[in-house]
């Protein structure tokens, strides 16, 4: 019976497998097939190119579309190399991975295997492709200001520039500043005409006014056909989210086969998903390889400690004034955001996108924020920001001026109004 039972539970164990990567591949953007996963564990090339697109699209944290595939193979393998690198990516095999884009499916598949492990991935990238009802402003940057973003042109340029190509390009930044300004202010003009205009249409009394999207849908009924395909999608990819939730467990344990067919490595990954339910043993096992790993961290970081010390003890009093500078600019930029959070009050600074309602009332139908409370944050991170400018001016201006005093007879001219 014992015997039976366990051949039992490894035919449902192989059954469940194909149906959770079917499930995690349809909430991905773009999600390769299963047997594009089968092929990957055994390092199969032709599985890399997908697998390569499906990076791309998850770390430049695109929505679904044909932006990404204007970028040449070898410039996303670069880019991924690079994102991996950068979030702490620790195996090397995908570094030595060629830029063509036609080999090592099976570093991809474990790179892939562990940004899903390390944090909510797929929650994010649900959360970036939902259909938007109603009229929603960003309140705080966090995420975009620490998303390392698509890769930048740049040009390279041979001998000195030219002082005035580089005040034409800062005329050029500023007319489009103003530009965009003048365009998000004629946005806002248009959003509040709107709320204004149906105030009393909407269905639901907390709200009040319709949104863009929903006048949009009585200006043009058949855009409503779009917009049921598109809420159609979305509720296809949450139900494959759910899924996901309810199989992933067999998809780890199939991972652990993956990551034994590698090459061993110095440090090989350790996937820790976020299982509902461990047993004593295993959470033990855990707590000695987390034990471990943080021994070797430890140890690692105090050899790289002392190796900077000695590197950096011959340098001489300049090094010792250059310390002594950075620790002040520390302390005054602590000093700022300690001011700016007492200006706010100690209160939390608001996160996430929160939709724009128009009320007389100081009554709320929900958790939301009023807008005087988004701009007080606002002015008081302005604040910090013209602190640390005025900062960085004056230490321009102290630079400029030592730079000048080293060349005899030149006279330095501040710019008028400065």
């Amino acid at each position: 019976m014992g015997r039976r039972r366990r051949r039992v539970d490894l035919a449902d164990a192989a059954g469940a497998l194909p149906e959770a990567i079917a499930a995690l591949s349809r909430t991905l953007p773009f999600g390769p097939s299963p047997e594009t996963f089968r092929r990957a564990k055994f390092d199969r090339p032709e599985a890399a190119p997908a697998l390569w697109r499906l990076l791309f699209r998850v770390l430049s944290q695109q929505q679904a579309d044909d932006t990404s595939f204007s970028f040449a193979p070898e410039a996303q393998a670069r880019w991924v190399k690079s994102a991996l690198r950068s979030q702490g990516y620790p195996r090397q095999g995908l570094a030595q991975l060629p830029e063509d884009g036609s080999q090592g499916s099976r570093e991809l598949l474990l790179a892939l295997s562990w940004l899903l492990a390390r944090g909510p991935l797929l929650e994010r990238l649900l959360a970036q492709t939902r259909v938007q009802l109603g009229d929603e402003m960003p309140v705080c940057e966090c995420e975009a200001l620490a998303s390392p973003g698509l890769p930048a042109s740049h040009v390279e340029v041979d001998g000195c520039v030219d002082v005035r190509y580089l005040q034409w390009l800062m005329g050029k930044l500023r007319f489009r500043w103003r530009k965009l300004m003048s365009s998000q202010q004629e946005h806002c003009a248009l959003l509040g005409k709107i709320h204004s205009y149906t105030r009393g249409c909407h269905s639901d009394c907390s709200l009040g006014h319709l949104s863009v999207t929903e006048t949009e849908l009585l200006r043009d009924p058949e855009g409503g056909r779009q917009l049921l395909e598109r809420l159609e999608s979305e509720n296809v990819r949450l139900e494959a989210a759910l899924e996901w939730r309810r199989r992933e467990r067999v998809f780890w344990q199939w991972m652990d086969t993956v990551l034994g067919a590698c090459p061993p490595e110095a440090s090989q990954p350790t996937f820790l998903p976020r299982a509902p339910e461990r047993r004593a043993d295993e959470l033990e096992l855990v707590a000695r390889e987390l034990k471990t790993l943080q021994e070797d961290l430890r140890a690692a970081v105090e050899a790289r400690r002392a190796a900077w010390a000695a590197k950096v003890g011959g340098l001489g009093p300049e090094w010792s004034a250059t310390q002594r500078a950075s620790q002040e600019a520390v302390g005054r930029e602590l000093a700022a955001l300690r001011q700016a959070w007492e200006r706010g009050g100690g209160q939390a600074q608001p996160h996430g996108p929160h939709r724009l309602v128009r009320s007389k009332a100081r009554v709320l139908g929900g958790p939301g924020l009023w807008a005087t409370e988004v701009i007080g944050a606002l002015r008081s991170q302005e604040a910090c920001l013209e602190m640390t400018l005025h900062r960085l001016q004056g230490q321009c201006r102290q630079e400029l001026a030592r730079l000048v005093g080293a060349l005899p007879g030149l006279i330095w001219i501040p710019p008028s109004g400065h």
